[in-house]
């Protein structure tokens, strides 16, 4: 099958749909997770050389009914007519235990209507032949017979705050503490470095914040028609914390309950949106001593 949802047991599958999205959708019932589809590396398989090789790449009608189908249906589960997602590529090697390949593939984001989102699609294919996935390949020791590509259809969520969170201290190596960097937005700016997020340790065992830097936020990433756009943190918030106790424990909560699921220390994205909490991506923290 093609396309599968999250929250589908036959979703869960690393070699059918990746890792990222094998993650989110074994946690799709049991945490706020928000919907999305999936083309499997079936699809990949079957479709990526109709425009690969080709100079005027076209996806076949086939395929394009099927994503059509499956955009309109989760317009449905949004409530909205046409709404805005966020496209990712995962791979079968990706988010696992010895390579993240995070920030290789292609993602895109407040990406709306079908035409779009199949483009989206199709440039997350072309991704996966892209020289800096191959050299990230060859430096992790992986082979070309594990680079199979599934790619996730999400609902955005328009954030208003976004967090990288650690169960483990990745800097130290302790596992008695949970590491959250939080800024404004979405969370790309986070994750590309482009602004030095507030950091918070907290302590696993009574939930207490035992550092706190509340960095200067000149940057965030904000939705604009047809895709995102870094524009400057207004006056008010740019030296604000990001994240009030309330929701530093509510993150910290959440990435020891994820921790004791996956039964790995993780690395996760989470999202605020009107006082709520979303994960976004689990994976694993690869940088992490195992010893």
């Amino acid at each position: 099958m093609s396309i599968l949802w999250l929250g589908d047991s036959d979703c869960h599958d690393v070699t059918v749909v990746g890792g990222k999205v094998a993650n989110l959708s074994r946690l799709a019932a049991d945490y706020r997770v928000p919907p999305g589809f999936c083309l499997s590396t079936d699809a990949y398989n079957r479709w990526s050389h109709h425009f690969i090789d080709q100079p005027d790449p076209q996806h076949p009608e086939t395929l394009i009914d099927s994503i059509t189908q499956a955009y309109t249906d989760l317009a449905g589960h949004c409530e909205v007519s046409h709404p805005s997602v966020a496209v990712r590529s995962s791979a079968i090697d990706e988010d696992g235990y010895e390579a993240s390949f995070a920030g290789q593939y292609e993602t895109f984001l407040n990406v709306s209507g079908v035409d779009s989102v199949a483009e989206a699609i199709g440039k997350c294919w072309h991704s996966a032949g892209s020289s800096r996935v191959a050299e990230y390949r060859k430096k992790a020791g992986l082979t070309e017979s594990t680079a199979g590509l599934a790619v996730l259809v999400q609902q955005l969520v328009a954030a208003d705050t976004s967090a990288v969170v650690f169960s483990a201290n990745p800097v130290t190596g302790n596992r008695d503490e949970v590491v959250i960097n939080a800024s404004w937005g979405l969370g790309e700016s986070v994750v590309g470095g482009t602004v030095s997020p507030d950091t918070y340790t907290v302590r696993k065992n009574d939930y207490s914040v035992v550092e706190r830097r509340i960095s200067r936020k000149d940057v965030m990433t904000v939705s604009i028609p047809g895709g995102t756009q870094e524009v400057a943190v207004p006056r008010f918030l740019k030296e604000k914390p990001a994240l009030s106790d309330e929701q530093i424990q509510s993150m910290a909560g959440l990435a020891i309950s994820l921790e004791t699921e996956m039964a790995w220390p993780v690395d996760i994205e989470c999202a605020i949106h009107d006082g709520n909490l979303y994960l976004l991506q689990c994976r694993h923290i690869t940088t992490l001593d195992q010893s």
